[in-house]
C-alpha cells in the first residue's frame, strides 16, 4: 500500500488568488482519493494533478467557511459528469446534509438531465451523507482508519480536524484553528502535519480596505500565528510540518519568512506547501 498526500490548494481566505487556489487536499490510497475539504476549484486542481475523478472515494469537510466548502456538491457533480460511478460518502459538520440537499435541489435539471440523456445513475443515489458533530472515527475501510476531532475556530461550534491513519503512513489536516489540545493529540506521532498558518505582521495590509476591526479580531481569535505553529508540531511529536491555508496566500511573505516563523520551537522537517505539492 502507498499513500499519497497532494495539497490541492493551499491558500487561506474566501476571495479568489492569482497564485493559489482555494483549500483542499488528497490523500491517496491504492487508487482511491479521500479529499478534505473543497473549495472553489478543486476539481480541476485534481485533473491537474492527475487524480482520475473516477477516484474519488470520500469526502471530508472541516468547516463552513466558503473557502473551505464552496465546491462540497460541484466536486461530486462534476466527478459524476466525467466518470464517477460508485459511492461516495461525506462527512462534515452540520447543516451538512442541508447544505447537500440544497446542492441536489439546485442541480436536479442537470442531474435528471444526464441521467435521462446518458444514462446514468442518479448522483443522489451514489452519495451518502453524515454529519460529525463528536470526535472519534467517522470512517474507516480497508484503506484508511479517518478520526475527527472538535477544533476551536469560532465563531463555529463544530469545525474539525482529520488524522488519516494508512498501514505506511498518518496524515492530520487541521482545518482552520488557534492552538489547540485536542488539534495536538489527533497529530500526536503524526507522520505529516498539514497546519493552516497566518503571518501576524502582515494583518494591517490583509485587513486594509474591509471592516479591519472586526475582521482582525477574527483572523487573531480563529487562526494559528506562524509564530506558535511550530510548538504545535513539538508537542503533538509530529515529523513532518507542512504550512498550507497561507494567509496572506498572494506573495508579500517569502518562503524563508515563513520558515524562520514556524521553525520556531520545532526541529524537525518544515515545508511550505504549494498548490499540486505531493508529498
Amino acid at each position: 500500500m502507498t499513500t499519497r498526500l497532494i495539497l490541492l490548494g493551499t491558500a487561506g481566505g474566501p476571495t479568489p488568488k492569482v497564485s493559489r487556489s482555494a483549500p483542499a487536499q488528497a490523500v491517496v490510497v491504492d487508487g482511491h482519493t479521500y479529499l478534505v475539504d473543497a473549495g472553489n476549484g478543486v476539481a480541476r486542481q485534481m485533473a491537474l494533478a492527475g487524480l482520475p475523478h473516477g477516484s474519488l472515494d470520500t469526502v471530508l469537510l472541516t468547516h463552513h467557511h466558503s473557502d473551505h466548502n464552496a465546491d462540497i456538491g460541484t466536486v461530486l457533480l462534476l466527478s459524476w459528469a466525467a466518470e464517477l460511478d460508485r459511492p461516495v460518502a461525506v462527512y462534515g459538520p452540520p447543516p451538512l446534509s442541508a447544505v447537500m440537499a440544497a446542492f441536489f435541489a439546485q442541480s436536479r435539471v442537470d442531474i435528471d438531465t444526464r441521467v435521462d440523456d446518458e444514462g446514468r445513475r442518479a448522483l443522489d443515489d451514489l452519495v451518502t451523507v453524515a454529519e460529525v458533530a463528536q470526535p472519534g472515527v467517522v470512517h474507516e475501510d480497508d484503506r484508511v482508519r479517518i478520526t475527527a476531532a472538535l477544533v476551536d475556530h469560532p465563531p463555529f461550534g463544530v469545525a474539525l480536524g482529520y488524522r488519516i491513519d494508512t498501514d505506511d503512513r498518518s496524515i492530520v489536516i487541521s482545518g482552520d484553528t488557534t492552538p489547540c489540545p485536542a488539534l495536538i493529540e489527533l497529530a500526536r506521532g503524526a507522520d505529516i502535519l498539514v497546519h493552516e498558518v497566518l503571518y501576524e505582521p502582515a494583518l494591517d495590509w490583509i485587513t486594509a480596505g474591509s471592516n479591519g476591526t472586526r475582521l482582525r479580531e477574527h483572523l487573531v481569535n480563529s487562526h494559528t500565528m506562524a509564530t506558535d505553529v511550530g510548538d504545535v508540531a513539538a508537542r503533538a511529536g509530529v515529523g513532518t510540518l507542512v504550512l498550507s491555508h497561507l494567509v496572506p496566500s498572494d506573495g508579500g511573505v517569502s518562503d524563508e519568512q515563513w520558515l524562520a516563523a514556524a521553525s520556531r520551537g520545532f526541529d524537525g522537517t518544515i515545508i511550505v506547501g504549494r498548490d499540486l505539492m505531493e508529498l
